[in-house]
């Protein structure tokens, strides 16, 4: 896999947490332990898009 292609897909994984995470809000009986979830691993893919972002840009 590429570095180009490992970007893209984290990012595919970070809009459709976006759209989990409004989903989730949406909802009326949300479980607030389950959008922290949600919010922190989109956290986590955000930072790893940046980090990966930052060594594509660097070399």
């Amino acid at each position: 896999m590429t570095v180009q292609s490992h970007l893209q897909e984290l990012k595919r994984k970070h809009a459709a947490l976006e759209t989990e995470i409004s989903r989730e809000l949406a909802s009326p009986g949300s479980d607030p332990l389950r959008l922290v979830e949600l919010k922190r691993r989109k956290l986590a893919l955000k930072e790893q898009i940046t980090k990966l972002h930052a060594d594509v840009t660097v070399h």
